[in-house]
C-alpha cells in the first residue's frame, strides 16, 4: 500500500496568527460558560502532545521538520491548537449546544481562511515544513477504530429499547467531519498539500486521515462524556440527581430526537 504522507509547509506567521484565534475561541468559550469544554480542550492537547512528540517521535522517529525550527515547540503549537480545537468542537456537538451552528462556522471558517491570510501577509518568512510517515501506527490506530466501534456494536446488539442505544451514526458523522474540516482547511489552504506530487496523494491522505485519525477517538470520548454528564454539569457542578449510565444514553437521545 501506499505511504501515507502527512505534510504541512507554512509560515512562521501562521503559528502567531493561530495563537491569537485559539485565545480568542477560549474566552467565546469562557464568556458562555463552557467549563469543562475548555477542559476537555486542554487535556486533549496535552494527549496529543504526548502522542506526537512521545510516540511518532521519540518512539516511532516519524516526525521530521525543516532545518532551523524546533520540532518540539512547534509540535507543542500544533498538538495544542488541534487537540484543543477538535475536541472542544466535538463536546459541543455531544452536548448538542445551542449555538453549534455559530461554533462550527468559526472554527471551519478559520481553518480555511488562516492559510490565506498567511500567504498574504507573511511576506518572505522561510517556510516550515513538517511531516509524518503514518506506516509504523495506522495498523494500531486501525485496531483502536475498530475495537472501540466494536463495543458499540455489541451494546447496541444488546439493548432492545432504541432510546438506550448509542447514536453510532452520529458518532461517526462527528468523528469524520471533523478530521475532514480540518484536512480540507489545510488542503485548500495548500498547507497539506505542498510537496505532493499528485492529486492522488492529496485525496489518499484527506480520505483516510478523516476516516481514522480522529474517528477512532470518538466511542471513547463519548463514553467519557456520558459518565461525566451523569454526575456533574458543564460548569464543573455535581449534578442534582445524578444518574446511571443507561439513564444519561436515553437522556442523551432524547435531546436529539
Amino acid at each position: 500500500m501506499t505511504e501515507i504522507i502527512a505534510r504541512r509547509q507554512f509560515a512562521p506567521l501562521y503559528i502567531w496568527l493561530d495563537l491569537a484565534f485559539l485565545a480568542v475561541f477560549c474566552a467565546l468559550l469562557l464568556w458562555q460558560k463552557k467549563y469543562m469544554t475548555v477542559l476537555v480542550g486542554f487535556i486533549m492537547g496535552i494527549v496529543y502532545m504526548l502522542v506526537d512528540y512521545g510516540i511518532f517521535h521519540l518512539l516511532l522517529h516519524t516526525r521530521s521538520i525543516s532545518e532551523g525550527h524546533s520540532l518540539f515547540w512547534v509540535l507543542l503549537w500544533m498538538s495544542m491548537s488541534y487537540g484543543f480545537t477538535n475536541f472542544t468542537w466535538i463536546w459541543l456537538w455531544l452536548e448538542r449546544d445551542t449555538h453549534l451552528r455559530e461554533w462550527s462556522v468559526l472554527i471551519l471558517g478559520w481553518w480555511f481562511c488562516c492559510p490565506f491570510i498567511t500567504r498574504t501577509f507573511a511576506g518572505n518568512q522561510a517556510p516550515i515544513v513538517i511531516q509524518r510517515t503514518t506506516g509504523a501506527y495506522h495498523g494500531y490506530m486501525a485496531v483502536i477504530l475498530f475495537v472501540g466501534y466494536l463495543g458499540v456494536i455489541l451494546y447496541n446488539l444488546s439493548q432492545t429499547d432504541r432510546n438506550h442505544q448509542i447514536p453510532i451514526l452520529r458518532l461517526l458523522a462527528i468523528g469524520i467531519l471533523v478530521q475532514f474540516g480540518w484536512e480540507a482547511g489545510l488542503l485548500l489552504g495548500g498547507i497539506r498539500s505542498a510537496g505532493f506530487a499528485s492529486a492522488g496523494e492529496k485525496f489518499l491522505t484527506l480520505a483516510v486521515n478523516s476516516l481514522l485519525e480522529t474517528n477512532l477517538g470518538m466511542p471513547y470520548v463519548y463514553g467519557i462524556y456520558i459518565w461525566y454528564s451523569s454526575r456533574f454539569t458543564e460548569k464543573i457542578c455535581p449534578r442534582k440527581e445524578k444518574i446511571s449510565l443507561r439513564e444519561r444514553i436515553m437522556e442523551s437521545n432524547g435531546n436529539i430526537r
